[in-house]
């Protein structure tokens, strides 16, 4: 009974992992190819593939396996790096402002614009 409840959960793991890897290939697919370039990151047709081949690796190789710990990291890399960066160039993640607004020019400081 443990060791069945024990592979529950890894089953459990491995899906969150699947479904991670997934969003972050979608997200990666919605994003224009120019902001990729724009943010200095590699190309849309390079992350998708990586991507891709992670979400795979990850729903048809167990979890104590090795791939899809790199799977695993090439999703975290996208999320933390590439992800944020892709989304404030095309201006959908940008510093958020009074009154809902994000953006804001280049000159503004942290409390309004800076006239120096």
């Amino acid at each position: 009974m443990l060791i069945t409840g024990f592979f529950g959960v890894i089953a459990l793991v491995s899906w969150a992992l699947f479904l991670f890897a997934l969003f972050a290939f979608v997200d990666a697919a919605i994003h224009r190819e120019d902001a990729y370039r724009a943010a200095d990151k590699n190309t849309k047709p390079f992350w998708l593939i990586i991507l891709g081949i992670a979400a795979v690796v990850m729903k048809l190789f167990s979890v104590f396996s090795f791939l899809p710990v790199i799977g695993l990291v090439a999703v975290i890399v996208y999320m933390v790096d590439v992800r944020p960066a892709v989304r404030q160039v095309s201006g959908r993640g940008g510093p958020r402002r009074r009154g809902g607004r994000g953006g804001g020019s280049s000159s503004d400081g942290p409390y309004g614009p800076y006239n120096g």
